[in-house]
Order: C-alpha cells, then structure tokens, then sequence
C-alpha cells in the first residue's frame, strides 16, 4: 500500500523550494529594473545650472527594440557644430531621469539620417533594463516619442570653469 502522506509532503516540500525560487527571481527582477545604476560622469545640477546657461536638442529618431539585445534602445540627435568641444552633455528621457555624459564622437550618418550642414550627430543610448521598466509602467508610446528624448548643452562654460564638474 502506498503512503499517501508522505508523497503530499514530497510534494509540499517541492512546492514550497520552487515558490522560495520564484520569489528571489522576482524579487532581483525587481531590483534590477527599478533601482537605476547612477554612474554619471559629472555632474548634473552644475552642467544644468541657470548660470551657465543650457542648449536643449530633441531626438530626431528614436529607436526602441529592448528586445534585440544591449544597445538597442537610443535617440538619433542633430546637434550644432559648435558643441563639440563641450565638456559634458546631459541626456534626459521622459521616465527614465538624466544622465549626465562626455562627448563621445561625431557622425555624420546614423540610421539612414544624414547631419545638415553645420551639424553633426550623436547617438545616445538608454540602458536596456530602463527600457524594459519603462514599457512595464506603460511608457512605450512616450518612450518612442523623439520629444520624451532632450540633451542638454551647458552653453556658457569656459575651459576653467569645468573643473566643478
């Protein structure tokens, strides 16, 4: 005869060690798509500040695929030459926060967008698993949006003055 008692405790036992498992997985998703890594470069409030003054550019394109992978989700931007030789830029996104980053080169084409002249472009990224987050929250339309995606120029710092950052 078999022992009933003991399989409905095997089964407890196993239920209960997946259940365990399930909620570690869920609580580091969790931790890992809302809690952002800050690993700005410089900083924000003094590239931001009114004193200096601020250059804002809007996406031209976005690109939103977090499901191909690692550097999938960016904004195509059209900046004017002359910020080039800016220090640092900031790079805010509807949702996502700012973050604040050197330049980091200069392209002419990107994705089938050409720079007008005077201009060049930059591609800037968001972390995928911002991404993720984002669309979860119900943010993909603004997240798509070239609008939701702004870097930021300090226009007044003179080269002495970006040791603060």
């Amino acid at each position: 005869m078999v022992n009933h008692e003991f399989f409905n405790l095997m089964w407890w036992k196993h239920n209960y060690i997946t259940f365990i498992l399930l909620l570690l997985l869920t609580s580091l998703t969790t931790l890992y798509l809302w809690f952002p890594v800050d690993d700005s470069n410089c900083n924000i409030k003094a590239v931001l500040r009114p004193r200096f003054g601020k250059y804002d550019v809007y996406a031209t394109k976005v690109v939103v695929q977090p499901w191909r992978g690692e550097h999938q989700v960016y904004g195509i931007f059209m900046v004017p030459d002359k910020y080039k030789d800016a220090p640092f830029f900031v790079l805010t996104v509807k949702g996502a926060g700012s973050n604040c980053e050197k330049p980091f080169g200069t392209l002419q084409e990107v994705d089938g967008i050409f720079a007008e002249p005077g201009t060049h472009l930059i591609r800037d990224y968001i972390r995928t698993r911002t991404a993720f987050r984002l669309i979860l929250q119900g943010m993909y339309n603004e997240l798509k949006d070239p609008q939701s995606w702004k870097l930021t120029y300090p226009r007044n710092i003179t080269p002495n003055k970006t040791s603060e950052f």
